[in-house]
């Protein structure tokens, strides 16, 4: 089983930026894409953006292009969400996950994952 750690996050005000990792235990996790979705307070949990395997393509939800961006390092496995102009409406819990389902990189539903990070707290302040 693939465990997932995370580390990064906390609290900044509008406009900072953070920057999220992903570590992972299993050197398969270089085979799989990767995910990152995040979860508001009585919402449910929402994609950000995923990569593929080799780091050659990734997908952002329309809310965080052009200020988020998300990277890997095989050699290291892990990934990467670097978040950029954060917003108040950024304020959430942020979960990587393994795109175990997803054979491309257009990985958008919780469905296509199958083992996810403990989560990690991001906090925009206005």
């Amino acid at each position: 089983q693939v465990q997932l750690v995370q580390s990064g996050g906390g609290s900044v005000q509008a406009g900072g930026s953070l920057r999220l990792s992903c570590a992972a235990s299993d050197r398969r996790f270089a085979s799989y894409g990767m995910g990152w979705f995040r979860q508001a307070p009585g919402k449910e949990r929402e994609f950000v953006a995923s990569i593929s395997w080799s780091g050659g393509g990734t997908y952002y939800a329309d809310f965080v292009k052009g200020r988020f961006t998300v990277s890997r390092d095989n050699k290291i496995n892990t990934v990467y969400l670097q978040t950029n102009s954060l917003k108040p409406e950024d304020t959430a819990v942020y979960y990587c996950g393994v795109a175990y389902y997803c054979s491309g990189y257009e990985c958008s539903r919780t469905s296509e994952y199958r083992y996810w990070g403990q989560g990690t707290q991001v906090t925009v302040s206005s």
